[in-house]
């Protein structure tokens, strides 16, 4: 039986999102699922990328030439370091962030996967925010399938 998928869309509240991550990863540890469950987040982040990949042109322009290189090498891990902790302030207050569960039991194993299918969205974490299921005859199946393998 090919996959299928539970999307949740948390909105902005990464926090909510890490906590269902954890009971996913607790409930795959605890019934030894395996590949059975995976668990994959789409965050909309492409102003913060924007504005740091312009910071550091801006950066590199202002210094000179053979400089240039030496600084970037030092200044990449203290700068990277800190464009990540801006970067995760500013997902919490603008970002989007979905997470997309992929379940994938065989044939022989429909009642466990329509159990999961019931109780995933059921669960405290997930209650509060929109939920999609989409199987594998629906439309969407295609493209959900092809976002899931494309995201990191």
């Amino acid at each position: 039986m090919p996959n299928s998928y539970l999307i949740f869309d948390f909105g902005a509240d990464e926090q909510n999102a890490q906590q269902a991550r954890h009971k996913l990863e607790g409930w795959k540890q605890g019934f030894r699922l395996g590949d059975k469950l995976t668990i994959k987040f789409e965050r909309d982040q492409a102003l913060p990328d924007e504005e740091n990949k312009a910071e550091e042109i801006e950066a590199a322009s202002k210094e000179p030439a053979g400089e240039a290189k030496r600084g970037a090498k030092k200044k990449s891990p203290t700068k990277g370091g800190k464009s990540k902790e801006s970067g995760n302030a500013e997902e919490n207050s603008a970002g989007n962030v979905r997470l997309i569960i992929r379940l994938n039991f065989s044939d022989h194993e429909k009642l466990s996967l329509q159990r999961w299918l019931d109780r995933i969205p059921a669960e405290e974490p997930f209650k509060a925010v929109d939920a999609r299921i989409v199987r594998h005859n629906d439309p969407d199946f295609a493209t959900t399938n092809q976002l899931f393998e494309e995201l990191a």
